[in-house]
């Protein structure tokens, strides 16, 4: 009966469920990646939650005598003056539309760039290509607009005096608006196509090398390859990075437009985003409340549509959204 007893015991301490670790225990297991982690985290506290709390600046008369916590609430008076600026539609359709020309013509080009470079079959030259390519990232948009102004200035550019050595009257870009839509596009390709086509490329080297091996056993030429296989193995990473883009697509690149476009009110109308607007009216008018308005504004704008976006792919592949 002792060892009847004995062995039921046993046979319940086995099926007994493990104690799972604690909290305290996963903390001494993962201290090193953990500590690894601490510096990203301070700075996306330092530099991304904290600085919310001033978005109550937006309802507020700021001045620095009474401070962020003292000074006068205004209510919807920051917003109001921005809609009756007569600019807040103008500024708010060109970021909407930059944005989504950079992320359309972007994305195509990467894909195109990033497949390029994988059907390389000369390394050294693959390697040499993909530098070529990744090398404009790294240069400051303050080189670009520079680069820029001594292409197009009207009285020494480089395209002016290429035209007047054909016979061609010049230009002068920088009282003609309608060209820079075209040349941002374009210096904005330029500069992230080879940035951008590393994660596509990245992608691509994750695809099983035996499927490939498959299709030109069965006669697939490379265009067949990369239509049937290479694209659609990339579609999960294209919309995931869509929709991190989209977040962004009320936020226009401060240092691009400024840079490059400067102060030159002749091409506001085409340029003008909600940054360099905002930028210059803080300037001028000294209106803490009214920019912090517009970066709310911009905020819950950019919120709104990220859900919505991320909503609507939920409903057609759910594995592709976000959340």
């Amino acid at each position: 009966m002792l060892i009847k007893s004995n062995s039921a015991v046993l046979r319940r301490e086995n099926t007994r469920p493990k104690i799972k670790n604690t909290f305290f225990q996963d903390l001494k297991k993962y201290r090193v990646l953990i500590l690894m982690l601490i510096p990203a985290i301070a700075y996306y506290i330092i530099f991304n939650y904290i600085p919310m709390g001033g978005s109550v600046l937006a309802f507020k008369n700021f001045n620095y005598r009474d401070g962020i916590l003292g000074s006068p609430w205004v209510g919807f008076k920051n917003f109001t003056f921005f809609f009756q600026s007569g600019v807040a539609f103008k500024v708010t359709r060109n970021t909407i539309l930059y944005n989504a020309s950079f992320l359309i013509v972007d994305t195509v080009l990467q894909l195109t760039v990033a497949i390029i470079i994988a059907e390389l079959v000369n390394k050294y030259f693959k390697k040499v290509v993909q530098s070529f390519l990744f090398f404009p990232y790294f240069v400051s948009w303050v080189i670009v607009g520079a680069f820029i102004y001594n292409i197009f200035n009207f009285e020494h550019g480089m395209l002016n005096s290429i035209l007047e050595a054909v016979g061609i009257s010049p230009v002068n870009a920088y009282s003609t608006p309608g060209m820079w839509k075209y040349i941002l596009l374009f210096f904005r390709a330029w500069k992230n196509v080879g940035y951008g086509s590393v994660v596509y490329l990245a992608a691509i080297t994750g695809i099983d090398s035996e499927i490939y091996e498959a299709a030109k056993i069965d006669g697939a030429n490379i265009m067949q390859r990369i239509k049937n296989i290479t694209i659609p193995c990339l579609i999960p990473t294209v919309i995931i990075l869509t929709l991190l883009a989209v977040g962004t697509i009320f936020v226009g690149d401060f240092s691009m437009f400024y840079q490059i476009v400067g102060d030159n009110g002749m091409l506001f109308d085409a340029t003008d985003v909600i940054d360099t607007f905002v930028f210059r009216s803080l300037l001028r008018s000294q209106e803490v409340g009214m920019a912090a308005a517009i970066g709310l504004y911009q905020s819950v704008l950019c919120f709104t549509f990220v859900m919505v976006t991320n909503f609507l792919v939920k409903k057609v592949d759910p594995d592709s959204a976000l959340f």
